[in-house]
């Protein structure tokens, strides 16, 4: 009997696990080591102590990668940003990370990661257009 195949927009945790360890049990069979880590920049609230904004990424086999950076409207222009950012590519560095790599899309951030030394190195333009999303790279 063939499996079922099914298509949803739910959001299911569980599966997103299923399919990242399945993923890294056949990556660590392949080159026969997994070194894949979270990291995670939190900036808190100095008066409740809730998380507002920060970094989230992972190093994985000699890279680093940058999934998310966030930023109350707030705390953005004050060095926050660059700090954090700086912080996880020491951090990437550390862990034996030589490259470290992310996207943004056109109306948030190029211009801020370009300053900090991050380049270019892929863009794909959806239609409508409006929300290109840009690759970075940056040697560590």
């Amino acid at each position: 009997m063939p499996p079922e195949i099914t298509l949803t927009d739910a959001e299911d945790d569980a599966f997103r696990k299923l399919l990242g360890e399945g993923l890294k049990d056949y990556n660590d069979a392949a080159i026969g080591r997994h070194d894949r880590q979270e990291l995670q920049i939190r900036i808190s609230d100095p008066e409740t102590g809730k998380p507002i904004g920060g970094l989230a990424g992972r190093t994985s086999l000699g890279l680093l990668f940058i999934d998310t950076v966030y930023l109350p409207k707030s705390l953005r222009g004050t060095g926050i940003g660059s700090r954090i950012l700086a912080m996880a590519e020491e951090e990437g560095r550390r862990r034996g990370c030589s490259k470290a790599v992310l996207f943004t899309i056109s109306f948030q951030a190029p211009e801020f990661y370009k300053k900090l030394g991050w380049q270019v190195f892929g863009e794909i333009a959806p239609k409508p257009p409006g929300a290109t999303r840009i690759y970075l790279t940056k040697d560590l």
